[in-house]
C-alpha cells in the first residue's frame, strides 16, 4: 500500500505537517480554542491534542523503549471513537473541558514531536516493519484530515459569534468570473475503480475493481452561487416536489431558507466567509449544503447529482494529475474561487448519490486502525474531490469522504450528471 520511505523523508514530513496545523491556529485568541457550538464541531484545542495522541498512543507507547505518557488521562480526553483504546469523553462534552489550557497542549505537542522524531533518528530500521511505517503514515494523513476539520470548525465556531469575527484577510483571485458550465461526455463501458499502485491510500479505497457504466455526462465545474440562488428564488425550498421526504422535513426547520452562513440584508444576500461578511459572490461556487438541497437542487434542474463511480471516471479520464489552478488549503483563500475550466478537484466537496458502502473486497485495516473507515458504512453519503480546506498532498481521484446528508459545515457543493 505505501513505499518505504527514508527516516529524513518521514521527519520532513512529520515536521511541516505538525507545524501546518499550528499555523492554522496561529491566528486564533485563546477564547477561540475552547468553544463546541454544535456536536459535529470540536474545539481546536481538542484538535491539536488528538492528532497528538494519535502519535503517543500507536507509535511511542508500543515502540519507544522506557516512554514515559505525557499525562495518562489524556487517553481519556483526546481518544476520539476507538472502542479498543478505552473509555472517552463524550463527543458533545468536548467543550467542556476547559483543562488542560491551550499551552498545555502545545506543551503535549512539543514533548510528543521531540520523542518521535528521536524514535526515528535513532531506529531507522523500524521503518522496514510494514506495520510501523503504515501506522506512520496513517498518522500523517489522519493529521491531515484534521487540518481541514480545524478550518470548517473554526469557521463554524468564528461565523456563529455576533461579531463575525475575522480569521484573516482576503487574498486576490486570479480570476473574477466562472467559466461557462459545459457537457463533458463518457461513453458506456466497463471501468476501473478504486485505488491502484504503491501510494498511501486508505483502506476504503480497495479493492480495485470493474463497474458497468451507462452513458452519461456531468458538467464540467460545480454550480455557482448564481445559479443557486436562482433555485432559491423559484422558491425551491417551499415546494416539496424537489426533495427526499427527509430532506423536506428538515428544509421545513431552517431557520434561514439558504446555504449556511448565509444572511438576507435589506433584500440583499450576505455570507460569512474567514475574511470577514460580505455581499454573496454570484461567480464563485456555492458551498455549505447539505445532501438534501443538492438532491433539490438537481432535481429542480431536471437532472441529477453523479453517483461516486461517474465521478471518479469523469475526474480520471479528464485529469492525469492535480491541476495546478486547483484551490486547496495551501492556496491559503479558505474559500472557494471561480471556477476553472474543467475542474475536479479543490473548492468544495461534491455530493454524489451513492450511499458509503464498502467496495468488493474491503480489506479492512488490521487491529485498532480497523475502526477508522469501515464501522463508519452505514447511512452516509460519498463525497468527491476535495475543498479549499483540504491538503493538496492529501486527495487523489479515488478518495472517498463521507457524511451523513443532513451536515454541511463542510465545504460541500454540487456537480450536475444526466444519463445520455
Amino acid at each position: 500500500m505505501i513505499a518505504i520511505a527514508t527516516v529524513s523523508s518521514i521527519l520532513h514530513r512529520f515536521q511541516q505537517i505538525r507545524h501546518q496545523t499550528e499555523a492554522i491556529c496561529q491566528p486564533l485568541q485563546t477564547e477561540d480554542f475552547v468553544v463546541q457550538p454544535i456536536v459535529d464541531v470540536s474545539p481546536p484545542k481538542w484538535h491539536l491534542g488528538h492528532t497528538t495522541w494519535f502519535f503517543e498512543n500507536f507509535i511511542l507507547a508500543k515502540h519507544a523503549k522506557n516512554y514515559q505518557l505525557f499525562n495518562p488521562d489524556y487517553n481519556y480526553f483526546f481518544n476520539s471513537y476507538y472502542e479498543s483504546q478505552g473509555p472517552r469523553v463524550l463527543r458533545s462534552h468536548r467543550g467542556n473541558m476547559t483543562r488542560p489550557s491551550v499551552a498545555g497542549i502545545f506543551g503535549y505537542r512539543k514533548y510528543v514531536n521531540e520523542h518521535l522524531e528521536n524514535l526515528l533518528e535513532k531506529n531507522e530500521a523500524l521503518l522496514e516493519n510494514e506495520e510501523f511505517a503504515l501506522t506512520i503514515e496513517i498518522g500523517l494523513q489522519h493529521e491531515q484530515q484534521h487540518q481541514e476539520l480545524l478550518v470548517t470548525d473554526l469557521k463554524y465556531i468564528l461565523g456563529n459569534n455576533p461579531l463575525f469575527p475575522i480569521y484573516q484577510e482576503k487574498k486576490a483571485s486570479k480570476a473574477a468570473e466562472s467559466h461557462p458550465a459545459a457537457w463533458l461526455e463518457f461513453e458506456s463501458g466497463l471501468h476501473e475503480i478504486g485505488h491502484r499502485g504503491d501510494g498511501f491510500c486508505w483502506d476504503n479505497e480497495l479493492s480495485a475493481h470493474q463497474v458497468f457504466l451507462e452513458d452519461f455526462a456531468v458538467q464540467n465545474r460545480i454550480v455557482t452561487n448564481g445559479e443557486y440562488l436562482e433555485f432559491m428564488q423559484d422558491d425551491g425550498y417551499q415546494r416539496p416536489e424537489f426533495w427526499l421526504m427527509e430532506g423536506w422535513e428538515w428544509a421545513k426547520t431552517l431557520e434561514e431558507k439558504a446555504p449556511l452562513y448565509w444572511y438576507k440584508i435589506e433584500g440583499e444576500w450576505w455570507n460569512y466567509n474567514l475574511h470577514g461578511f460580505e455581499e454573496v459572490n454570484l461567480a464563485l461556487p456555492v458551498t455549505h449544503l447539505s445532501y438534501y438541497e443538492a438532491d433539490a437542487f438537481a432535481n429542480w434542474k431536471g437532472l441529477r447529482l453523479p453517483t461516486e463511480f461517474e465521478w471518479e471516471i469523469a475526474c480520471k479520464l479528464s485529469h492525469s494529475s492535480l491541476p495546478a489552478e486547483a484551490n486547496f488549503m495551501e492556496n491559503g483563500h479558505f474559500h472557494p474561487q471561480p471556477a476553472q475550466h474543467p475542474q475536479f478537484f479543490g473548492d468544495a466537496w461534491e455530493w454524489t448519490s451513492s450511499a458509503y458502502l464498502p467496495y468488493p473486497r474491503y480489506p479492512r485495516f488490521k487491529g485498532a486502525l480497523g475502526e477508522y473507515n469501515g464501522k463508519f458504512m452505514v447511512n452516509q453519503m460519498v463525497l468527491r474531490g476535495g475543498s479549499v480546506a483540504t491538503p493538496r498532498s492529501h486527495i487523489r481521484a479515488t478518495y472517498r469522504n463521507f457524511f451523513h446528508a443532513d451536515k454541511r459545515w463542510q465545504f460541500t457543493g454540487i456537480r450536475l450528471a444526466k444519463s445520455l
